[in-house]
């Protein structure tokens, strides 16, 4: 099938009539105006739409995205509006689909890619590392490497091993590279908005467990929050004010996070809970000033804790708050083992138990 773009988005040529009813379909979506009921994969997939609408230059290819619309949807919808020149299926091959995104935005296109699952993206870790990473630096800022690799990562869904690492320390290390991890279906939109008109590359680590997640949201004020230039990066969210700890999450953690605060409300504890939102850059302002403010703190994430990002985000609250803290800080992460079987999931990620726990260890008594 041959299918042609016009500028406005709009597709031409032999398009069967269901393929323009999903158009239609998709576009009617777009103009939707006022609160609804979202789910982050909807935000996710409206957020790429919006962008392919706004700038022709914007592609999204990888693994069944096309057809299908991607293992969890998506890109749904994203073919039959665009095209097949705009939104594509690959084969599978990570390392050849990022090799070929960089020469994309090279060329002045901006990619967004999708990895499928975390751990299907250590194949292409060299090509993000040696080339993504590193591209803008070598060429002394001549070439610019706008482009956006999508990463279903994390646990609770109940999947197995190489569909559920927490991969993203590696990228975090990486430097040359943003991380980026929404835990709201709000941050969603705004921040893979924000991820495609990047000039830098970034590894945009979609919490699997959160695309069902369901809100409340304006996309008409999201769009205008975006149209007005309103930037998330590295900047943290107060998610739940509070007084007496910190706990700082992303990305899936964070829901189990605001669970354990409004548990401990039940038992007259006030934590304040920290939304990192992006890794890299990384918001010292904000998460150190909550740090500041209660004096004690619990750092929560689904990836190992050895040289992970929670053991980053310790030291860098220890080096800033030292003096302000009245317990040492603590963790609570998966377990330095590789992701266990479905049955034995529940054991290995973070709970409100466990954070509990943790907490209560804080050092309480003068």
């Amino acid at each position: 099938m041959t299918v042609t773009t016009t500028a406005a988005g709009t597709t031409s040529a032999n398009v069967s009539a269901a393929t323009a009813n999903a158009a239609a379909s998709a576009a009617a979506t777009a103009e939707a105006t006022g609160p609804q009921s979202l789910t982050m994969a909807k935000a996710l997939n409206t957020a790429m739409a919006d962008a392919m609408r706004a700038d022709s230059s914007v592609l999204v290819f990888g693994e069944d995205v096309g057809m299908l619309g991607g293992v969890f949807r998506i890109t749904d919808g994203l073919m039959a509006e665009f095209g097949e020149q705009r939104c594509f299926d690959t084969p599978l091959a990570e390392s050849g689909i990022v090799g070929m995104a960089v020469g994309m935005a090279i060329n002045g296109m901006r990619p967004v890619i999708e990895m499928q699952f975390d751990a299907f993206a250590y194949p292409a870790f060299e090509q993000i590392v040696s080339h993504v990473a590193k591209m803008h630096n070598r060429t002394k800022g001549k070439l610019k490497m706008p482009m956006v690799i999508r990463v279903p990562y994390a646990g609770g869904i109940g999947g197995v091993e190489h569909h559920c690492d927490s991969s993203e320390s590696y990228y975090a290390h990486t430097a040359g590279l943003k991380v980026y991890t929404p835990a709201t279906v709000a941050d969603g939109y705004r921040m893979l908005r924000e991820a495609i008109d990047s000039d830098d590359p970034v590894m945009f680590m979609e919490p699997k467990k959160l695309y069902w997640s369901k809100d409340q949201v304006d996309l008409g004020a999201l769009r205008a929050e975006h149209d007005a230039g309103t930037s998330t990066e590295g900047r943290a969210a107060v998610a739940r004010p509070g007084t007496d700890a910190t706990l700082i999450a992303y990305g899936p953690s964070v829901p189990t996070a605001l669970a354990a605060a409004a548990a401990a409300a039940e038992e007259g504890r006030s934590l304040e809970v920290i939304d990192v939102r992006t890794l890299v850059p990384f918001d010292d302002e904000t998460v150190c000033a909550s740090v500041r403010k209660t004096g004690r703190a619990v750092v929560i994430a689904e990836a190992h804790g050895f040289a992970s990002v929670s053991s980053e985000i310790v030291a860098r609250v220890q080096e800033r708050a030292f003096h302000y803290l009245a317990a040492p800080i603590l963790r609570v992460t998966g377990f330095d083992v590789p992701f266990p079987s479905p049955k034995l999931e529940h054991y290995y990620l973070p709970s409100v138990d466990r954070i509990l726990d943790a907490v209560d260890d804080l050092q309480w008594e003068d």
